[in-house]
């Protein structure tokens, strides 16, 4: 009997996951579609702790008491701005439950004679689930700010990096043929570990959102080899679903950046900090106040509201949620363009304005947008700047050039909410800060937003008393 509701709700779990996918490809559904993922792991829970292996229940109920606590105080504690880095960690958490079934089951059968197959298996789970444990956390150190979140390159770097990775497939290939050596077996372990922390070394904050997608397939990948190595099949279901979906939104990103994955890994993008500050220092801007851009924004029609990961740093979305309300009050029409690479992660800005209770039909992305920029008065970007960089257009020795963008540039006017001159991660000098229909304000992000908002709240109040 145990058989057949393990095999039904096997069978369950990989409907709810492919569905769950299915509705994460649009915001209006994504909420439907965690239910969907979050329901479908817990009938794979279930039915895998109907199987007729499992002897005591003991370590078992330890391991979900435990998880469950780490998760809710994660989820509880972690605010949504930090979501790229609880996303980094969640990688590591499934790649060392990967590598540890590897090592577990290679421990089990090292005394007999491994098959070929299995063997291949498990140095596939073991080699991808050790780099992605590594480069996770490396992921999640640097989108800490942990240690600097600008690449960190050193001379020969990609061909040691190169011949590291050469040297861990040859382990991998002999295993293959004398599955039985351990200390290979373990070398290989250390190679992938090492692995994964010298290739996001060298990443810039700008790719993370492609790096996190990467590692993302990478996990699933051993999560996948992890199910034939134990027999599961909901394992591989899932696994495989993560693997594909994870390759696949490293891909769109890239493409979202004009760059292959080569140039992501190993281009180290990012100029180094002193460079910025003589940019930003070559040139001036005028400042304005909120008041200036309160009197703008008022006499507009038509607003843009371009996120970016200054607004997620200003942790400022509630206020720009609540700017957006004022101001379609008085009959303003705002919408919020989306850059798919915004952020540190794959839609880190739909996420922060989703919980700021954005309405979805008013986030666009930006093929969506961008024909409207030339008709729209005023657009509002919050510390958004590779994204809305002109020199992307036109600038072949910039590293932005071939990026899609959001054409900001294009609008009657553009006002910019950022601390500094300072340039993003690209190490480009954003030259729409010096344009001429652009008003920039500088500061914290919530605290000028905030001042907008009581300004408008103001203004509102005292049209209502006439």
């Amino acid at each position: 009997m145990n058989d057949y509701l393990l095999e039904a709700s096997y069978l369950a779990a990989s409907i709810l996951f492919i569905m769950g996918l299915k509705a994460l490809c649009s915001p209006v559904s994504a909420r439907r579609g965690m239910l969907y993922a979050e329901l479908g792991m817990l009938l794979a829970i279930i039915g895998t702790l109907l199987k007729n292996e499992i002897v005591s229940y003991e370590w078992i109920i330890v391991g979900i008491m435990l998880g469950s606590l780490i998760g809710g105080l994660l989820a509880r504690l972690m605010p949504m701005t930090a979501m790229p880095q609880l996303v980094a960690i969640s990688h590591a958490f499934g790649a060392l439950a990967a590598t540890l079934v590897g090592v577990v089951k290679f421990e089990e059968h090292v005394s007999t004679n491994i098959d070929s197959g299995l063997m291949a298996v498990l140095g596939i789970e073991v080699l991808f689930g050790s780099l992605t444990i590594t480069g996770s956390l490396m992921a999640f150190v640097k989108l800490q700010e942990l240690i600097p979140g600008a690449p960190i390159t050193y001379r020969f770097q990609n061909i040691l990096n190169l011949i590291l990775f050469i040297g861990a497939m040859g382990l991998f290939v002999f295993l293959l043929v004398n599955p039985t050596t351990s200390i290979v077996f373990y070398l290989m372990l250390g190679a992938g570990l090492l692995i994964g922390v010298l290739l996001v070394l060298p990443i810039g904050g700008a790719d993370m959102p492609v790096v996190l997608a990467l590692l993302n397939s990478y996990a699933g990948l051993a999560s996948a080899a992890t199910g034939f190595a134990i027999n599961n099949d909901v394992l591989i279901i899932a696994g495989a679903l993560n693997a594909a979906s994870g390759f696949f939104l490293a891909m769109i990103m890239s493409k979202a950046m004009n760059r292959s994955f080569t140039n992501v890994l190993f281009g180290a993008v990012g100029a180094k900090p002193g460079e910025l500050h003589e940019q930003a220092q070559a040139k001036t801007v005028t400042r304005y106040t909120p008041e200036d851009v309160e009197f703008l924004l008022s006499s507009s029609q038509s607003v843009i509201i371009i996120p970016g990961y200054g607004m997620a740093v200003a942790q400022a979305q509630h206020p720009v949620q609540e700017l957006g309300d004022l101001l379609m009050r008085q009959g303003i029409k705002v919408r919020y363009a989306i850059h798919p690479v915004a952020g540190r992660m794959p839609g880190h800005m739909n996420v922060l304005l989703a919980e700021a209770n954005v309405p979805y039909d008013l986030l666009f992305e930006a093929e969506q947008i961008n024909d409207d920029f030339p008709d729209t008065d005023v657009v509002l970007v919050i510390g958004a700047n590779d994204v809305v960089n002109p020199a992307a257009r036109y600038k072949k020795d910039s590293p932005l050039y071939g990026m899609p963008i959001l054409d900001a540039d294009k609008a009657h006017s553009v006002i910019i909410l950022k601390r500094s001159l300072g340039s993003g991660f690209a190490g480009e000098d954003n030259e729409l800060f010096y344009a001429k229909n652009t008003l920039m304000v500088f500061g914290d992000a919530k605290t000028t937003l905030n001042s907008l908002v009581q300004l408008l709240k103001h203004k509102e109040i005292a049209l209502a008393r006439k």
